[in-house]
């Protein structure tokens, strides 16, 4: 199992990284800087011993030599924290004086100006200062090589770093500690939205409070409003399914009742079949209710409940009106297709946009006129457009607005109907994100257009 992951450590320690990296830089780049600045100052008390030796340099007969006195070798290396060598060396005569093992220069170099180099004397770091001697009465070349431990540059680099770093540590806890309140102060309404949310009703969906939230806080206060109020939403569309449900199913199935009461009141089988009729007819009446209402609640508004897949809604229409040819052909209705001859595709649910059609040519059949007509057209004008025509007696303009409900009927309206067919085709143009509209065909019945948004195909 995966441990969830702070967001106040998360946050904290993405703030803190930063600066332990710049303090990590800048503490190497002080180190270059002040090594530099210490060898360049020792560099130059290392020299001016080198030139000091310069004149011990003699010329006798002929002959270069370096004599230094006791009182003179004690004073120059004198040194209560480094240990100094020196050699004082002629190209022919060898060493004139000092110690024989101080190290020269491996590689040729510019003698006109003093050479510097590390090197090593007996396991331990030195540092050498090499030069000519100069004089124009030297009858040899002379070279100095001066060397010296580095215990004072170590101790000086140490005191000058610990005054950069010391004071940029103490900096850095009190970032740190800043920091860890800050994240605690700004994380403070995350939690109070929490506990409000933890301590509330699960019947309570009114808004959460923003007051005093920050403006990203905020952001997500609105998403969890947002949610709130679709799901209130959803809830009480459902409470008022379920109670229009219940309403409607309590009239035939109390039919039902009656009728097998009548029933088995009789005892001749002759006289049972007017009830078992109505039996018969209220048990259509409940069948087609329960299909329709599980349309209505498979249509319903739930977000990324159906995967809206590539439709050819011609072949959705030619094929639909197939299957009600048979039923238009009992009412003496000829149902009729305008193939458009090419495939018009739309992003979809097939089996809803099925059920959407079929409901409009139960509607047509069910109200139109007697011997009359039934079209079904499909276009892209200029985008995906399903209609349905008749040449029935339409619909009235003070009902356009209220057919579209959940168990409304027109009054005075034939058959049997239970006011679900034009709900559930509103509920599915809406999960399509499609424009439905209702007007008046040519011959004065009823038109409804299906149009799918220009996204879809």
């Amino acid at each position: 199992m995966n441990k969830t992951a702070s967001l106040k450590a998360t946050i904290t320690v993405r703030l803190i990284i930063p600066v332990i990296l710049f303090l990590t830089i800048e503490t190497v780049l002080s180190y270059f800087v002040t090594l530099h600045y210490v060898d360049e100052a020792y560099d130059r008390w290392l020299l001016d011993s080198a030139r000091s030796l310069l004149q011990e340099i003699k010329v006798k007969g002929g002959q270069v030599y370096a004599k230094l006195p006791t009182s003179a070798m004690e004073i120059f290396k004198w040194d209560d924290v480094d240990k100094t060598y020196f050699k004082i060396i002629a190209e022919n005569s060898g060493v004139l004086a000092g110690d024989q093992f101080v190290p020269e220069p491996i590689k040729a170099i510019d003698w006109n100006r003093p050479y510097f180099f590390n090197a090593m004397i007996h396991e331990e770091p030195i540092r050498v200062v090499s030069m000519r001697a100069s004089g124009d009465n030297l009858p040899e070349k002379v070279f100095i090589h001066v060397a010296e431990t580095l215990n004072k540059r170590r101790d000086m680099m140490l005191d000058i770093l610990l005054a950069d770093l010391v004071p940029q540590l103490l900096l850095t806890l009190l970032i740190s500690i800043y920091l860890f309140k800050g994240v605690n102060r700004g994380l403070a309404p995350l939690h109070k939205l929490t506990n409000e949310i933890a301590q509330r009703s699960p019947r309570d969906l009114s808004p959460v409070p923003e007051t005093h939230v920050f403006a990203e806080v905020r952001t997500l206060t609105d998403t969890i409003n947002h949610l709130l109020g679709k799901l209130a939403t959803a809830i009480t569309a459902q409470q008022r399914f379920i109670a229009n449900a219940a309403h409607q199913l309590r009239t035939p199935l109390a039919g039902l009742k009656l009728q097998a009461e009548r029933a088995q009141r009789e005892k001749d089988i002759d006289a049972m079949r007017p009830a078992l009729a109505q039996i018969q007819n209220s048990a259509d009446r409940v069948s087609h209710m329960i299909t329709q209402l599980l349309v209505l609640a498979r249509s319903g508004p739930i977000e990324g409940s159906h995967q809206l897949e590539p439709v050819d809604l011609r072949v959705l229409a030619r094929d639909t009106c197939i299957e009600w040819v048979p039923k238009a052909l009992q009412k003496k209705i000829e149902l009729s297709f305008d193939d458009p001859g090419t495939s018009i595709t739309v992003k979809g649910d097939k089996v809803l946009l099925g059920e959407l059609l079929a409901n409009l040519l139960d509607n047509a059949i069910t109200y139109g006129r007697p011997h009359g007509n039934i079209s079904v057209h499909v276009s892209r004008r200029p985008i995906p457009c399903l209609s349905v025509a008749d040449d029935g007696a339409g619909i009235p303009a003070a009902e356009h607005d209220k057919i579209f409900e959940r168990f409304y009927r027109i009054p005075g309206s034939p058959g049997k109907g239970c006011g679900l067919g034009l709900a559930i085709v509103r509920e599915i143009a809406d999960l399509h994100q499609a424009q439905l509209s209702l007007g008046s065909s040519e011959s004065g019945g009823t038109l409804i257009d299906l149009k799918f948004p220009n996204r879809s195909g």
